[in-house]
């Protein structure tokens, strides 16, 4: 009887099927996209540089880790999404998600605020996609919610007081050789200034020799120094000259890139009157990223869900950001301030650059790989 039962027990312990190759690279491969994307979310994802807005402190063809913790990540809102994507299909203008299912934003609790000065990854408030799906962007935090900002001759001052300058803090020069002469091969590529020409087409018909550049304060010295400089200035607009591409408009002020301001960065809980020029600086948040229904601005009027608002009270923190390439980047100057919920994360390393303007071996800029970005 024994015997029996115990044959019984064996014949129910069938040995357990050996996967086949293909069964084992599928898991691996559905184990690193689920593991990869909970990192992407919860911990850091690579960006890489494609303008040279950020000049100077971060160069086109730089590759980035992002740090998601440092302000905390923000959970799915878009849930329809192929994995390990931003909002384009890789090598593709096709958008990678629907936008059929919307969850509310929330953020998890971060390890740091977002302080002055902080390199910030963020998704770019003009784009129409959901916000977790616009396209990213990266800027350098000048001013958080509750500061005023004003901008002097280039400068930013932050309530009142002079900002420091970021070491590579680039702006446009006008740079003029003496008559005759030319740049070598070796200033050219010391001071990076292939891009901006063929050091064969230096000199103009008039043969002064004058073009424009994008460069810091350190290097527009050095430049001047030279012998072939006849001058060097920096092309900074006039006090009061309004610009129309500020986005504040030109009707109600008259601010351009280099003189701006001042402007209180709104913060939650501000309370501001509902008039013609605070609807001109602060009109566009109300509307699109507080998350009100039924809101529209009409004959300089704010109506909330068809009732007229003379006060509004912010509902979240505000920033603004810059790029250091100061006049050769769109940033907060036009289109105006970065909502929390659009921050993404900070940046904290370049673990790769690349020079596409070189041949393959010398491509890799070495000495900006994993260089801490400050």
């Amino acid at each position: 009887m024994k015997l029996a039962l115990l044959n019984r027990k064996n014949k129910e312990k069938k040995p357990k099927k050996k996967k086949s190759v293909l069964r084992e690279w599928v898991d691996a491969i559905v184990f690193a996209v689920i593991a990869a994307t909970i990192i992407r979310w919860a911990l850091l994802s690579a960006y890489t540089i494609p303008t040279a807005s950020m000049e100077g402190t971060q160069l086109v063809g730089d590759f980035l880790f992002v740090s998601k913790v440092s302000y905390g990540p923000r959970t799915p809102i878009t849930l329809l999404r192929l994995p390990l994507t931003d909002n384009k299909i890789w090598g593709t203008n096709t958008p990678s998600y629907l936008d059929w299912i919307q969850l509310p934003f929330f953020r998890l609790p971060s390890f740091y605020s977002i302080d002055r000065e902080d390199i910030v990854v963020f998704n770019w408030p003009e784009d129409v996609a959901p916000i977790d799906m616009k396209t990213h962007y990266i800027k350098r935090c000048v001013a958080v919610a509750g500061d005023t900002l004003q901008i002097k001759a280039g400068q930013v001052h932050i309530n009142g007081k002079a900002s420091p300058i970021p070491e590579d803090l680039q702006y446009k020069y006008t740079v003029r050789l003496k008559d005759g002469t030319m740049l070598t091969d070796r200033v050219v590529e010391r001071y990076e200034l292939e891009k901006y020409f063929s050091p064969y087409e230096v000199t103009n018909s008039s043969n002064t020799g004058e073009f424009d550049i994008f460069t810091s304060l350190k290097k527009a010295d050095e430049l001047k120094k030279l012998s072939v400089i006849k001058s060097i200035k920096t092309q900074m607009a006039e006090d009061k000259a309004g610009d129309g591409r500020m986005f504040v408009g030109n009707e109600l002020f008259d601010w351009n890139e280099d003189f701006f301001g001042p402007l209180l960065i709104p913060y939650k809980g501000l309370e501001i009157d509902i008039n013609a020029k605070n609807l001109a600086m602060y009109g566009k948040n109300i509307t699109r990223f507080e998350y009100n229904k039924d809101v529209k601005i009409e004959g300089g009027k704010l109506f909330i869900e068809g009732k007229e608002i003379t006060k509004y009270t912010f509902k979240q923190d505000y920033y603004f950001m810059m790029g250091d390439n100061r006049h050769n980047s769109l940033d907060s100057r036009f289109w105006g301030f970065v909502p929390k919920d659009h921050v993404v994360g900070e940046a904290f390393v370049t673990w790769l650059s690349l020079n596409y303007d070189k041949s393959m071996f010398s491509r890799v800029r070495w000495n900006r790989v994993f260089k801490l970005i400050r």
